[in-house]
């Protein structure tokens, strides 16, 4: 038994350290939406901040910061003055975290570890709670491109990545390559995107 449990802390401890060494690359699903008009090239753009956004200057600085990487990369180019840019930028992010992992190693149809009563019932079997396993996050960041003379909504798109451990403000901008990663072309929707994860980022 206490060979056993070893092998469980040891299996633990590779987990830990392997998330503390950090992803070289995330991989996120991504829905693209919008025909980008034909023979149309990204320009100038401002960003665009809804009212609600507005009363968070902070995070969507953060989020403009972030994204700006990717939008560059697309070809797009941030000026300040709104009547100079081509195009507005709408941003936004989600995150969700859920304090149960949806992989339990040791779940298994008999309860955890495979044998006992059922979680949390009784029953004389063995049962280990896994609270030290990190909560299991949702992230999603979106991108609206409209054009700014007509406000007509050129390409919408959403890249979302799951993963254990925290919510980490350093993979917005991977996410935001991975939403930007097939302009202007037209793909499947949702598809897998792996996008490597910048010096500095995990």
């Amino acid at each position: 038994m206490k060979r056993w449990l070893l092998a469980v802390l040891w299996c633990l401890s590779a987990l830990w350290l392997a998330g503390c060494a950090g992803p070289q690359a995330i991989t996120s699903q991504v829905s693209s939406f919008g025909t980008w008009p034909a023979g149309r090239a990204p320009g100038t753009y401002v960003f665009e901040r809804l009212p609600s956004q507005q009363s968070q200057p902070q995070w969507q600085a953060t989020l403009e910061a972030a994204a700006q990487p990717a939008l560059t990369g697309a070809g797009f180019k941030l000026v300040e003055a709104p009547e100079q840019a081509a195009f507005s930028v709408q941003l936004g992010s989600q995150t969700r975290q859920d304090p149960r992992p949806q992989y339990d190693p040791f779940w298994g149809p008999f309860g955890r570890f495979g044998w006992g009563g059922f979680w949390g019932t009784g029953g004389g079997g063995v049962s280990m709670s896994m609270q030290m396993e990190p909560n299991w996050v949702h992230m999603q960041v979106d991108v609206m491109i409209r054009d700014r003379r007509t406000g007509e909504v050129l390409y919408e798109t959403h890249a979302t990545h799951d993963r254990l451990g925290s919510v980490s403000v350093q993979l917005l901008t991977p996410l935001f390559d991975a939403a930007l990663k097939d302009f202007p072309g037209p793909a499947v929707s949702p598809r897998t995107i792996t996008v490597p994860v910048r010096q500095g980022q995990d």
